[in-house]
């Protein structure tokens, strides 16, 4: 025979043999594996007596106990971190590449990865013990672009949520078609914190995500949704300094809740909110931001096309956010920032800034992979 098909049937057969092999180990590990009762210690105070053999996060929310994740326990996001002092084991590859030297020197680890397997004691912040689950009706569904739906929901049970502007809620996704089993997914609040019965999520269709394509071609008005919340350290900070928002996309969720909050306050203080998009097609809430204008004192929305279409008859900014913003800022001195939108924006925007001037400690965001 051949050398090469030789060669080639032999590859098949150990790389047939190392599937199976993982495929099986997988399946020890969900059946065979009896890791019994453990028990979580956390924050040297509470403890739970849970069933082993779970991912930490999970094992979590099972008891109530909400650790913010904005992939739902896929290890792409990198937010579910709690300190792990004691039973942890070693650091799975899956981990490594959210976690800092210093996070590793703290023992910091991803919930969603860490199974229990053995006695654990862990420490989180203690304003998680106030997240709480709700579950919450439809009440309309409204397209703002394309690709962008805008979903209120009514709270149903508890009947309020008290949240900051600039938080986010994890939703629920039943099991359907791109998924056989239940997942959540993180998203910001788009609207007031003053109503507290009810909340706007603006969500962007991302194609063969499981929780947006449930929500653009299945979710309908009526249904029930349980989420859970809030989360986050995005939110305004009470200073005198001027405030860069910038945003793209469904990023605009939480800049909106900051304004709408700051007219409720009558916060007055300089404002700039740059709002990056393709093309015309991609702007929406337009009329609601420039009547803002005209409510807040001092506060400019300026929105810029980087790839606008000839039937646009743009006449505004053209170009990349960055350079908008670079264009408009002339020093970062008495200024903080918040961004929201696609990790590579804000990268991009928290070198221009801190260039200009801003201290990265003043910046601020929710990075959503």
């Amino acid at each position: 025979m051949f050398p090469v098909t030789t060669f080639l049937i032999s590859v098949g057969a150990v790389s047939a043999i190392t599937v199976f092999l993982a495929i099986l180990m997988v399946v020890a590990d969900a059946t065979i594996a009896n890791y019994g009762e453990v028990t979580i210690t956390i924050n040297d105070d509470k403890k739970l007596n849970v069933r082993g053999g779970k991912p930490l996060l999970g094992t979590l929310m099972g008891e109530g106990i909400f650790i913010p994740s904005a992939c739902g326990g896929r290890g792409s996001c990198g937010l579910c971190k709690v300190q792990v002092l004691e039973g942890a084991g070693q650091y799975l590859p899956t981990e490594l590449p959210w976690i800092s030297e210093e996070e590793r020197a703290q023992n910091v680890r991803l919930s969603c990865q860490l199974k229990c397997k053995n006695d654990l004691s862990i420490k989180i912040p203690e304003e998680l013990f106030n997240v709480k689950q709700y579950v919450t009706r439809v009440a309309s569904i409204r397209d703002l672009t394309h690709d962008i739906k805008e979903v209120t929901l009514e709270l149903a049970d508890p009947p309020e949520m008290e949240f900051k502007a600039g938080q986010f809620v994890q939703i629920m996704t039943p099991e359907y078609e791109l998924t056989d089993e239940p997942v959540y997914r993180a998203y910001s609040v788009a609207t007031a914190p003053k109503d507290t019965k009810k909340i706007s999520l603006e969500i962007r269709l991302v194609p063969n995500g499981i929780c947006t394509t449930y929500v653009h071609n299945y979710l309908r008005e009526g249904d029930e949704v349980i989420m859970n919340g809030p989360y986050g350290e995005f939110f305004l900070r009470n200073s005198p300094r001027d405030i860069i928002c910038i945003a793209g996309g469904s990023g605009n969720a939480p800049i909106m809740s900051i304004l709408l909050d700051m007219a409720e306050k009558k916060i007055s203080r300089k404002t700039r909110y740059f709002f990056g998009a393709r093309s015309v097609r991609d702007l929406f809430l337009v009329e609601e931001l420039r009547a803002l204008e005209k409510e807040l004192p001092d506060f400019q929305y300026i929105p810029a096309l980087s790839a606008p279409l000839p039937e646009d008859s743009w006449q505004g900014e053209t170009g990349l956010i960055t350079d908008i913003v670079a264009k408009h800022l002339p020093g970062g001195e008495n200024v903080e920032a918040y961004l929201c939108g696609s990790p590579g924006m804000i990268d991009a925007c928290v070198k221009v800034l801190t260039e200009k001037g801003v201290p990265e400690e003043l910046i601020f965001y929710d990075k959503f992979a």
